[in-house]
């Protein structure tokens, strides 16, 4: 520890530690532009500059260690002397356009410069204006408004990294700028619009909308990914003092989960609120037309109905199926519902398709490990997962552990363009092949004791990977999305679950959507009911339901199956062919129209109130930020008010605490550890020519609420639809590049151009889901077939 005086007051603090970070320990302010605590030391705006005793000249505080017994003075003469010069050259070319810039009222600068600043300037020259270059639909630039602090530069190389923004030219001529007129591509960028400390970077989809102290901040849980990072929701009030528009979105800082950033994902899908597609009133089908009606008829004749099917066909009749999005409370309350009519037929996990080891899974998918500890791990194998697109907040740690000297693994069916040197990659588009080598070279001769696993041919870049697991004291092996949809993901898991036997590597799940943990633990999955966790059911799954074993009436909680299942060719024609179909949803889909029976308005997001459980295991709750719009209920209290029209009983709950309250009684004896499997590793050495569709859903496209934000979908990675494979793929199947392609599978066919790319693993076909052009095609990590027929 050091010890050392900032303004009369002593301060410790730790070897290697600067005066700005003393001071701020100390809680004493030292003005500031450049620095950010998460970034690098540039000492570029000399705005922190300070007096130190026995130093002739002003030192900048934030790249000055403190030593023992240093005197610093920070509101000495020479200190402010220094700062106010500082402020006056930092104004001479900033243009004086506050009532019209939006960061005027939260402005770094403002408050500055009124606090440290001169009442007038000795510069009377022309100010200079430079070029604003285009950054792409989500942030607004004024460069003249630029004091050249780099915060902008360094958060691109350090924090997202990617280096899209930089310095050009020199001196009194030098700005910040793209390169090559590039656009911003990184999946973190918005985080720049927080750190700029003036105007010169904005949220251009909230572009003149609101002044700063117009907006009340609303704490709240992002609902996109598994993280489930802490924002704030910036809200405006209108003259109904609980009705406030949604105006912008900001991160909350949360050391263990999202430090102080978020996705561009969590921050502007908002704009979603107010999509055309929002229904606002219950509406019924009659005679093949829609129409609006009352809560109460609505809530009646779906009771009247469902009460009619199940005296009819007994339990099986009714099954639910939620999104992962869905709050812990809507699940437990869903479930509830379907299993007091006698049901057990109730799943969110609408994108995976191997259910055998559902018995000896986990409680809830996790991570296993606490996100923030990430960063310490030795070892980090991908396994499945377009991590940077998928998880963009864990890609984030996933880098930092990189730069600490981490070294990162992948098996993936594309190689994949990460934001971290890899430095072992197996490219296979079955996936199994890869993970076998791995195992077989950990289990050596015992690899005899598994079918297929002994004939393995080995190459070194398994056994590169293997050796680096061998020798790692802390690892984790995480399986994505592609691996959890897998049309054999029990054999995936058992063979994570053999290296994790043999290493000290920890097996985590990457889950699609915001509270799959939570869906869990709710108990919204067919074999395992809450209020007895340790007793099997008999319910069937997702893709039972929605395939070859339909029930007669669905509620579908949030989900638009079109576009979010990983069948939803077979989903399409399920639903359609149903006796009812009830869907809680805050938009409606053509093929919704087409297939329901009735829609029911749910608030969505900010207008919720609930709880998610991230990967993590932690609890997240939150409070609507403003009351829904129209008619639109909170999905729980439709659930509710559903029960009571059909007379169950335990349904009267007043409150979300009160439905967390009954569920978290029977999660205290519930285990959350890994349960070994008794799966027996069959592999096969087989090798095919057949073609296999990778499905994924684009960062842009992943659910129904992203899918509705205007300026996301201007996006370059969310606009692109079209028929991926590599040149070799493409060359042994004489197709040309650029040409429309006919894609079928099954009885669905689609033609889309064709587009080469190596980094595509052999034989795999790339068809992203969630896009309009793909709804109802197919079924995901399942044999196409391709040709350049016309149709």
């Amino acid at each position: 520890m050091l010890e050392l005086t900032i303004d009369d007051k002593p301060v410790s603090v730790n070897d290697g530690a600067t005066i700005i970070e003393a001071a701020d320990l100390a809680g004493i302010y030292i003005p500031r532009f450049c620095y950010h605590k998460k970034l690098s030391i540039a000492a570029n705006c000399r705005m922190c500059l300070i007096e130190v005793e026995g130093s002739r000249k002003p030192l900048p505080a934030c790249a000055t260690p403190a030593t023992n017994n240093m005197v610093v003075y920070t509101a000495s003469k020479m200190a402010l002397e220094a700062q106010r010069i500082v402020m006056e050259f930092l104004l001479v070319n900033h243009p004086l356009d506050c009532p019209v810039c939006d960061q005027g009222g939260v402005c770094e600068l403002q408050d500055l410069s009124v606090g440290f600043g001169r009442s007038h300037s000795d510069f009377e020259e022309t100010k200079v204006a430079v070029h604003s270059p285009d950054l792409g639909p989500l942030i607004d630039t004024h460069m003249t408004r630029c004091i050249k602090c780099t915060r902008c530069v360094r958060f691109g190389e350090e924090i997202a990294g990617i280096s899209e923004l930089g310095v050009l030219n020199r001196g009194e001529h030098s700005t910040i700028s793209n390169y090559m007129s590039r656009l911003v591509h990184s999946e973190l960028s918005g985080n720049v619009i927080d750190i700029c400390p003036v105007g010169a970077l904005t949220a251009k989809p909230s572009k003149y909308a609101y002044r700063g102290w117009e907006v009340h901040e609303h704490e709240f849980v992002a609902g996109h990914d598994c993280v489930g990072s802490n924002i704030f929701v910036h809200c405006r009030r209108h003259d109904n003092y609980e009705e406030r528009e949604i105006m912008n979105v900001v991160p909350r800082q949360n050391e263990s989960i999202n430090e102080a950033w978020i996705s561009d994902r969590d921050r502007f899908s908002y704009q979603a609120l107010s999509h055309e597609s929002r229904i606002l009133e219950p509406s019924i089908k009659q005679q093949g037309q829609w129409k609006s009606v009352g809560w109460q008829r609505a809530l009646v004749e779906i009771a009247d109905k469902l009460r009619g099917l199940v005296e009819k066909y007994q339990g099986d009749a009714l099954s639910a199926i939620a999104s992962p999005n869905s709050t812990t409370e809507e699940c437990y309350l869903l479930q509830k519902l379907v299993r007091s009519l006698g049901s057990n037929h109730v799943d969110f996990r609408i994108r995976e398709q191997d259910f055998t080891d559902q018995e000896h899974g986990l409680s809830f998918t996790q991570l296993g490990v606490p996100i923030k500890d990430l960063v310490n791990m030795e070892t980090i194998m991908v396994v499945g997962s377009d991590v940077r697109h998928e998880q963009p907040i864990l890609s984030h740690r996933i880098n930092q552990a990189s730069q600490s000297g981490a070294v990162v693994m992948s098996i993936n069916p594309i190689e994949y363009d990460t934001v971290f040197p890899v430095q072992h990659s197996l490219v296979d588009g079955n996936m199994i092949s890869p993970l076998a080598q791995i195992v077989s070279v950990l289990l050596g001769e015992k690899a005899r004791q598994f079918p297929g696993l002994e004939t393995v041919s080995i190459s070194d870049a398994a056994r590169a990977m293997a050796a680096q697991l061998q020798q790692s004291s802390s690892g984790i092996l995480l399986l994505g999305e592609y691996a959890l949809g897998h049309q054999q993901a029990s054999l995936i898991r058992a063979l994570a679950a053999c290296i994790n036997e043999h290493t000290s590597v920890t097996v985590g799940f990457l889950t699609p959507g915001a509270n799959a943990a939570g869906a869990y633990l709710a108990g919204a999955v067919p074999h395992r009911d809450p209020s007895n966790p340790n007793h099997q059911l008999d319910g069937r799954h997702a893709m039972q339901l929605l395939t070859d074993q339909p029930s007669k009436a669905y509620i579908v909680l949030g989900a638009e199956l079109e576009h979010d299942c990983a069948y939803s060719e077979a989903a399409l024609k399920v639903l359609s062919e149903a006796s009812l179909v009830v869907c809680l949803s805050s938009y409606t889909t053509p093929e919704m129209l087409k297939y329901a029976d009735f829609i029911l308005p749910v608030a969505p997001f900010v207008e919720n109130t609930g709880s998610y459980v991230n990967v993590e295991g932690v609890w997240q709750s939150f409070s609507a930020a403003t009351v829904p719009q129209g008619q639109s209920k909170p999905a729980w209290k439709v659930i509710r008010a559903l029960a009571g029209f059909m007379m169950l009983d335990n349904f009267d709950y007043k409150t979300t605490d009160q439905v967390i309250g009954e569920l978290k009684t029977h999660l205290d004896t519930q285990s959350t550890c890994v349960e070994r499997t008794n799966l027996e590793l069959a592999i096969s050495d087989e090798t095919s020519d057949h073609l296999l569709r990778l499905a994924p859903w684009p960062m842009y496209r992943s659910d129904a609420f992203v899918r509705k934000a205007e300026a996301l979908q201007t996006m370059h990675n969310s606009t692109e639809c079209c028929i991926t494979i590599n040149n070799a793929t493409a060359k042994r199947l004489g197709l040309v590049v650029g040409d429309m392609t006919l894609a079928k599978q099954g009885s669905s066919q689609i033609q889309l151009p064709l587009r080469a790319d190596d980094a595509v693993g052999d034989n795999v076909v790339v068809i992203p889901s969630g896009n309009e052009e793909t709804k109802g095609f197919g079924q995901a990590s399942a044999n196409i077939n391709l040709s350049q027929e016309v149709l």
